[in-house]
């Protein structure tokens, strides 16, 4: 008889698509008490509710589920904004409508609650399992994961989804959106474009099953 081992459900960037989100979560078979969750960054910009999208995140932790969450380069961006360094960037990436979920809830006033400020304060860079590596954008081929440069781990494109480098471990990422999970021998791409009109996906670890809204 098979073991009934816990299992991972990793998800895509999300982009403020609370709705998509939820509607993810109630799709996937997703037992609360053995599984766990792993998000991999972008959770805001672009979308209608990225406030509503942390909130979730943050209940689910609050209830006991067992949550990974990793830093985008959105995440990046925005507490680059707060700072107050570069915020032109952060809005010519779509941060205008994360101002607005915030705004809406303070009658015209943007407040941001100091829960989410370190929630995506403390956002891990990438999470180490026995057989993968989670990831927001990917990995420097070559390089030795302790040696990764945040540059490479937040924004890199090409040079690691066209590379046969074998990290040892399989990467998932997401960043590089594509129309359908992206699945060669060393690495699963799954952000799939929710926030442009395609589908939020997810995929479940170890034995690496997509779904997708």
């Amino acid at each position: 008889m098979a073991m009934d081992t816990s299992q991972t459900y990793v998800i895509g960037d999300i982009h403020g698509m609370l709705s998509r989100l939820n509607r993810l979560l109630d799709r996937i078979p997703f037992r609360p008490e053995k599984d766990s969750l792993a998000f991999l960054g972008d959770y805001i910009d672009r979308g209608p509710d990225s406030k509503g999208v942390v909130d979730l995140i943050l209940d689910l932790r609050a209830r006991g589920v067992q949550i990974v969450t990793l830093r985008g380069n959105h995440e990046i961006m925005f507490m680059d904004y707060i700072r107050g360094r570069d915020p032109s960037l952060f809005l010519a990436n779509g941060g205008g409508s994360t101002l607005v979920s915030y705004e809406r809830e303070h009658r015209g006033n943007i407040v941001i609650p100091d829960q989410h400020l370190a929630f995506i304060d403390n956002l891990l860079p990438f999470y180490e399992m026995d057989d993968f590596i989670l990831v927001h954008a990917g990995l420097r081929p070559r390089v030795a994961l302790e040696k990764q440069r945040e540059e490479d781990i937040y924004w890199i494109r090409g040079d690691f989804i066209f590379s046969d480098y074998d990290f040892g471990k399989r990467v998932i990422f997401g960043h590089t959106h594509f129309q359908a999970p992206y699945v060669d021998d060393f690495k699963i791409g799954i952000d799939t474009g929710a926030v442009y009109g395609n589908l939020l996906s997810c995929v479940r670890l170890p034995d690496i099953e997509f779904y997708s809204v």
